[in-house]
């Protein structure tokens, strides 16, 4: 009895030994941060950010993770070059002050192997608060291009865009809840 529970304890020990993090490099290219408002309450105003980057460390059988993706407010492309001017200004992501808005994420959820939630903080325009993204599809793959594993998904949260001193409108009547979109695609390094 006492070998068996020796060897079952290296074993796991061995187990726990090989559970690795491994770092992924977001692919810009296969990576869209965008973000849905209402107008009035009436239609949807959508948005992009251009240019971002990040990582990605993930453990997929120690079931943890982190990320940081980095966003350039000025970057921002709703498709409608005045409404980009505006949305850039002091009233909405004053990117002339706060070039950048970060998402870094510190706690992964799982349901079996698949991410479910990815929980950290967004700092934009010099304000930090809790988000948490909800997984709405996760996989990971071998690239055939590549050759290397690609990990990502579509994730999701509704945040209240008031939090970040982004106030313009509401006394309008368009709406302080702003849907976030995350579609990422990580790189294996």
């Amino acid at each position: 009895m006492t070998k068996t529970l020796i060897a079952a304890a290296l074993f796991a020990s061995f187990g726990a030994a090989q559970a690795q993090s491994a770092t992924y490099a977001i692919d810009p290219t296969h990576t869209f941060v965008t973000f849905e408002a209402k107008h009035f309450n009436t239609s949807t105003l959508r948005g992009r950010f251009d240019k971002k980057e990040g990582t990605v460390t993930f453990d997929r059988a120690g079931k943890t993770g982190s990320v940081e993706i980095t966003l350039d407010t000025g970057s921002v492309s709703t498709g409608v070059a005045p409404l980009d001017t505006h949305l850039k200004s002091k009233d909405f992501f004053n990117s002339a002050e706060f070039a950048t808005a970060k998402f870094v994420g510190d706690k992964f959820s799982f349901n079996g192997d698949k991410v479910s939630t990815v929980t950290g903080t967004l700092t934009m325009r010099g304000k930090t608060h809790p988000v948490t993204l909800t997984a709405t599809n996760f996989n990971c793959y071998i690239n055939p291009m590549l050759k290397r594993e690609v990990c990502g998904g579509d994730f999701e949260a509704t945040i209240q865009r008031s939090l970040w001193d982004v106030s313009y409108g509401l006394a309008y009547g368009i709406p302080d809840a702003t849907r976030l979109l995350i579609q990422v695609e990580a790189v294996k390094q």
